[in-house]
């Protein structure tokens, strides 16, 4: 692949990111530069280095399998003031619980979640589901088939990580069950997702 090809390439990807507004797969992207997926994700890599600069306004981020261009975080209160634009209201403890049971151990039904806090979850849930944080990922195959339910592309975005895989580790004895998860400290979560739910 020539200089010039890759360039055009890479205005491609720009400009597929720039239109959609939306998270592209990358399997998507590659179809429509008639590449492999190895070498498309090549391109996509390049773009976005060449494309995040420290000073530059537009980023493009990648969400596990999905890329998507969006505003810079470092000017996010300039961009909030011109659009007047509102501060999304921080998460409740309540939520922040759910939504960490829901991120570990994804896919889960509300039944799963209640068993884990001790109380009815329908609508943290619901107001979870609403703020586009979590998904409904099917049913599971048991009597009743209850809902399965999962993070989303926004929940990465808000934590400011491209894959759960970066989510931190749960200690040891959470793992083995001994201590509830609710009583983990996630202030710092929690100070992450007021931060940047509002871009």
């Amino acid at each position: 692949m020539d200089i010039m090809d890759e360039q055009i390439l890479k205005g491609m990807v720009e400009a597929i990111l720039f239109a959609s507004g939306d998270p592209v797969s990358g399997e998507r992207i590659a179809q429509v530069l008639g590449l492999d997926k190895e070498d498309a994700e090549e391109v996509l890599k390049d773009t976005m280095e060449s494309f995040n600069r420290k000073e530059g306004g537009v980023r493009i981020i990648r969400l596990d399998d999905t890329y998507q261009m969006c505003s810079n975080p470092a000017y996010a209160s300039c961009v909030r003031e011109a659009l007047e634009l509102r501060r999304n209201t921080p998460l409740s403890q309540a939520a922040m619980e759910v939504l960490a049971v829901i991120a570990y151990n994804q896919p889960v039904t509300k039944a799963f979640v209640e068993q884990i806090r001790g109380v009815d979850c329908s609508g943290v849930i619901g107001s979870l589901s609403s703020k586009g944080l979590i998904e409904e990922r099917g049913r599971l195959e048991l009597p009743g088939r209850p809902l399965l339910y999962g993070t989303t592309p926004d929940f990465l975005r808000c934590l400011n990580i491209s894959s759960l895989e970066e989510l931190p580790p749960l200690p040891e004895r959470q793992r083995e069950g001994d201590t509830p998860l609710e009583e983990e400290d996630d202030s710092g979560t929690e100070e992450m997702v007021e931060t940047d739910a509002s871009l």
